[in-house]
């Protein structure tokens, strides 16, 4: 019987993305054959989903589809930035995105559950994404969704797969298709200042309060003259004027050309911006990090104790 060996159960691991027991359990089986063992693994990973389903997925692609002037941006995750260049797992991501713009589901199980068919799994997305969950051995899941009904023109614009954004507009399309590429590259987080939301905007003046008191402090310290109430108030009230510029979208110097604003531009060219919505992958998801060669240790050490 071969040695099965830390760094056996690390390189296997690494080929199929299993959990580390199984992976140690395929090559005790294949007597430490890696492409047996890989071959075992890659059969019964069709039973993993399950196991995979509890494992995060901070990674992923944001796609889009446009058709007959409806339009869907859609975002899909996986464990790992591997899985996000598998053809499958693009194609899951795509079809969603298409099903999304013609069918208006509700929420994520309403999606899920219309009909679909890949690479021999189905007869629903759902079952497809199952299924892929098996045959790559890691867990995938759709996040979240936005759907355009057509009321409006739209732009899309999506960076590499990780940065995607649709514009609603009426007007020009080649400047509504310069904004979305603007949005996609400043991160605005409303059209305009009096949109942004209240919570960003307390959360500001909190910081510039505390700001104004830590100077205030330094100053006492220092035995320099403290500013006035009045003062201090028209300092803060200033820092959240300039945040809410720095947020907003028709506020913010636009990125061809800095000289004059987003709302600039759009009123050169007779253009409007109704709405824009901007997925950034893993946006809020908290990743796990983990210590590989310590869990790797761990995990031996723990089946040698009870073997």
């Amino acid at each position: 019987m071969a040695a099965i060996t830390a760094s056996m159960v690390a390189e296997l691991r690494g080929k199929t993305d299993a959990p580390m027991m199984e992976c140690k359990k395929a090559l005790t089986e294949a007597d430490g054959d890696m492409a047996k063992a890989e071959e075992i693994l890659r059969v019964k990973l069709g039973s993993k989903a399950g196991k995979a389903a509890a494992r995060v997925t901070a990674e992923g692609v944001v796609a889009s589809s446009m058709a007959g002037g409806a339009g869907a941006l859609i975002e899909v995750n996986c464990e790992t930035d591997f899985v996000t260049k598998n053809e499958s797992f693009l194609a899951l991501a795509n079809a969603a995105a298409a099903l999304v713009a013609e069918h208006n589901p509700a929420d994520v199980a309403a999606l899920s559950a219309l009909a679909y068919a890949q690479d021999g799994f189905g007869p629903t997305l759902e079952d497809v994404r199952k299924g892929l969950i098996g045959k790559i051995g890691e867990n995938m899941t759709f996040r979240r969704f936005q759907r355009f009904d057509g009321s409006t023109k739209l732009a899309s614009y999506l960076h590499g797969t990780r940065i995607g954004v649709v514009v609603e507009f009426e007007g020009d399309e080649a400047a509504a298709k310069d904004v979305a590429m603007h949005v996609a590259a400043m991160k605005p987080v409303s059209l305009s200042s009096e949109q942004v939301p209240a919570e960003l905007v307390e959360r500001e003046r909190s910081v510039a309060a505390a700001k104004a008191a830590e100077d205030a402090a330094v100053a006492t310290a220092a035995g320099k003259p403290v500013q006035s109430a009045d003062i201090v108030a028209k300092r803060i009230e200033g820092g959240v004027q300039k945040f809410l510029k720095e947020v907003s979208l028709f506020n913010q110097p636009f990125v061809k050309n800095d000289k004059q604003t987003v709302e600039q531009m759009l009123k050169s060219v007779s253009t409007t911006v109704k709405g824009f919505t901007l997925y950034v992958v893993g946006e809020g998801i908290e990743k796990k990090v983990d210590d590989f060669a310590a869990e790797v240790a761990a995990q031996v050490a723990a089946a040698q104790q009870s073997a």
